[in-house]
């Protein structure tokens, strides 16, 4: 919706709009625990899952949502550089909790060095000796040595990793779920879209919007006298 950034959340089982919010940024990176939580409040859950696009995936936004007692599921963007030459991604890199290092393709122990603050997060640094020496080198890295970075927070994402690798219909299930209210209400709106100017404004028409579609989602699930006797009461 043209100058406008549209939040929705929608649950898995009926397809209502739990949670929604109008924003002027052009990206969701830092909206994912927002929604969420709002999410979580609305629906009065002690505890949630909730999958977003890998738009949402922020290191600290998915940190926000363990603490708030949220199970995200999102997927990472793919950003290395590595991998799009075709050589090994930071995956192929086995991190050893016990020992803290992390143990390369061709065997070798990639070691802690030192730790700092880059972007705000606090970052391990790991690289090994042996790149020079090493057979696999021309696959790995055109620099010295191949060196890898960890969030202090970094199992987090794992763990989340794995949710996703044994749920591999997440991404699917996401899409029927969300983009099928999303789309409807596009078609309501027409080509125009917004009808109204300004964040306050554009926000409370789309809140109608939304009300509208829960309303008519609601009297499909439940009927017109069974949802006023409900309303009622």
């Amino acid at each position: 919706m043209v100058g406008y950034n549209v939040q929705t959340a929608v649950d898995t089982k009926n397809h209502l709009i739990v949670a929604h919010e109008v924003t002027n940024v052009g990206h969701d990176r830092n909206q994912l625990a927002n929604m969420a939580t709002q999410a979580k409040t609305a629906m009065g859950a002690d505890e949630l899952q909730v999958v977003a696009d890998r738009g949402y995936f922020n290191s600290e936004e998915i940190l926000k949502c363990q603490e708030a007692g949220i199970v995200p599921i999102v997927p990472k963007c793919i950003t290395s550089g590595a991998q799009a030459n075709g050589r090994f991604g930071k995956a192929d890199f086995i991190y050893h909790a016990e020992k803290n290092e992390y143990r390369c393709p061709a065997g070798q122990s990639l070691i802690w060095r030192f730790s700092r603050v880059e972007g705000g997060l606090n970052l391990h640094r790991y690289w090994s000796s042996h790149c020079g020496q090493c057979e696999s080198k021309a696959q790995c890295t055109p620099s010295s040595a191949r060196r890898v970075s960890r969030w202090e927070h970094e199992g987090i994402l794992e763990a989340m990793q794995i949710r996703l690798d044994k749920a591999p219909d997440s991404m699917r299930i996401r899409r029927q779920t969300v983009e099928h209210p999303y789309g409807t209400l596009k078609a309501w709106m027409g080509s125009t879209h917004f009808l109204t100017k300004t964040l306050k404004r554009v926000s409370t028409e789309m809140s109608l919007h939304v009300l509208a579609y829960n309303l008519k989602r609601v009297m499909k699930i439940m009927g017109t006298t069974q949802l006023m006797e409900a309303m009622m009461t």
